[in-house]
């Protein structure tokens, strides 16, 4: 398995940064788009147990087949390996034909962006701020575009979305894990009491 090496930023603007984006000359792959994804565990949970699940996720213009594992909310704690596949519901099928359930359905929006080495997404999760996510091969590479976008280093996220939620919310990293929808309504009236003032 791969180490994904990415952290990510909460942002309340994302014109800003694709603004600050152009400036640097950045390509912009993908346009924003609507993401859908479905995580998968055993009815046990055991791979949620080792901090892992399967993910199928459509992202547009490819669809992903991927486990991920999160040993650790570090830059380096988040392994991947994925494939590509051409049917999200299939994909889906064959998974819960082999004991697999779908713990969520997620929606969310993305723009992909391209500068240097480095891939830089704009991600809108529902309920909670956008977040930008650089990912590239080394530690140095995500220092020096974070720094360049105008972020601090001592702000950055690893790890899932998982903790983004816990920002705003009060919620567990296992709760938001098991929202049957993560979808863009208004927030739901069971998290709205969770809602982090202040």
């Amino acid at each position: 398995m791969q180490t994904e090496i990415e952290a990510k930023w909460i942002v309340s603007d994302l014109d800003i940064i694709r603004n600050k984006l152009s400036e640097l000359k950045a390509n912009l792959d993908q346009p924003e788009r609507l993401i859908r994804r479905k995580p998968f565990d055993f009815p046990d949970n055991r791979l949620e147990k080792v901090g892992g699940w399967v993910r199928v996720r459509d992202e547009g213009d490819k669809i992903t087949l991927a486990y991920k594992q999160l040993n650790d909310r570090s830059l380096h704690g988040t392994k991947e390996v994925s494939v590509e596949v051409s049917d999200f519901n299939n994909t889906c099928q064959i998974l819960e034909a082999v004991g697999l359930e779908a713990k969520s359905y997620q929606e969310t929006k993305r723009e992909t962006w391209h500068y240097k080495n480095c891939e830089i997404t704009l991600d809108t999760w529902p309920w909670i701020p956008s977040v930008v996510e650089i990912e590239v091969e080394s530690e140095e590479a995500v220092q020096q575009a974070a720094a360049e976008l105008g972020f601090t280093w001592a702000e950055a996220l690893h790890g899932s979305i998982e903790n983004v939620y816990q920002k705003y919310y009060k919620v567990t990293e296992s709760e938001v894990g098991h929202w049957k929808e993560i979808t863009f309504i208004p927030v739901p009236s069971w998290l709205e009491p969770k809602r982090r003032l202040g």
